[in-house]
């Protein structure tokens, strides 16, 4: 149980749902800010504003997946107003408390960095990760579904990326009858692909190997997808890519070349948020209570 517990969630999707359901049914007692438009009521959560909060007594702060953006604005599909994390209130923060988010970027390391708290970052860790691909893989399938007029089955898929998400879409898609090939830069991941069936390439002979491709699905967070690798697909081929914002693809020459390409980020979120923000409540709760048990121990 987090009995005592006094947490705060900023924002979020329909994944953060799940993730304060099973808070409260653990006892924690919540402040829910960017929810007043959220109907449903949690025994346990009071819907606030942010300046309302008193950051002092929090033991821990939860916010969406993606964190928040360059300039602190945190993202919530249950509220319109502006919502802004500052390193002002990050100093208010117990030295003990710890901040929840699903990735992370140059502000937000900064503002944790500065402000000389704890910042966990909850995609970064194996079991988050793996688990999610899942939902995530389910999502592309039906993406690819929507937007092409050939099966899956016997079509020519290229991966990038072999980490845990490239993983389990090439292996599920291999599995619906598509034909694999993985493009990564380990020498450990070309093995694996062999190993697994599928035809590796070395991600420096991309342009080689998306000359007779249907579809192209990139996993990496880096501009790989350039407009010299898009000159070379065929014009029917469907790029999706699930790389944290913006992506590894130039979407603008894409679009220039009538080559549809799709930004997919957050696919949990969308096609399973139940599942996805499982997951996520899961994690929270096992980190949550080792935490909990931690302070405990240091106190007798």
């Amino acid at each position: 149980m987090l009995t005592g517990m006094q947490i705060a969630v900023i924002g979020g999707d329909a994944r953060q749902l799940e993730i304060i359901r099973q808070l409260t049914e653990h006892d924690a007692k919540l402040s829910l800010i960017g929810f007043e438009q959220l109907d449903h009521a949690f025994t346990g959560a009071a819907k606030e504003k942010i300046e309302e909060i008193d950051f002092s007594v929090q033991d821990a702060l939860i916010l969406p997946v993606r964190g928040t953006d360059l300039e602190g604005q945190v993202d919530t599909v249950f509220s319109n107003e502006k919502i802004i994390l500052t390193k002002e209130m990050l100093v208010q923060l117990p030295p003990h408390a710890i901040i929840f988010s699903g990735i992370s970027n140059s502000y937000l390391d900064g503002m944790t960095k500065e402000a000389n708290r704890r910042l966990v970052k909850l995609f970064e860790r194996d079991d988050v990760a793996i688990y999610n691909s899942i939902p995530t893989v389910e999502g592309t399938i039906m993406m690819v579904i929507q937007h092409t007029d050939f099966t899956i089955h016997g079509s020519k898929v290229a991966v990038l990326g072999l980490g845990r998400v490239g993983l389990t879409v090439a292996r599920t898609f291999q599995a619906l009858g598509a034909k694999v090939k993985v493009g990564a830069r380990k020498s450990e991941h070309k093995a694996r692909s062999m190993e697994m069936g599928f035809t590796p390439f070395q991600l420096e002979d991309l342009q080689d190997n998306v000359k007779d491709i249907d579809i192209c699905i990139n996993t990496i967070p880096a501009p790989i997808v350039s407009a010299s690798v898009i000159s070379k697909m065929p014009p029917h081929t469907l790029i999706i890519d699930l790389a944290s914002k913006p992506g590894g693809t130039d979407f603008r020459y894409a679009e220039k070349r009538g080559v549809k390409a799709l930004l997919a980020p957050s696919l949990p979120g969308i096609v399973a948020p139940k599942t996805a923000g499982q997951i996520l409540a899961s994690v929270l709760i096992k980190l949550l209570k080792e935490d909990m048990n931690k302070r405990e121990d240091s106190q007798e």
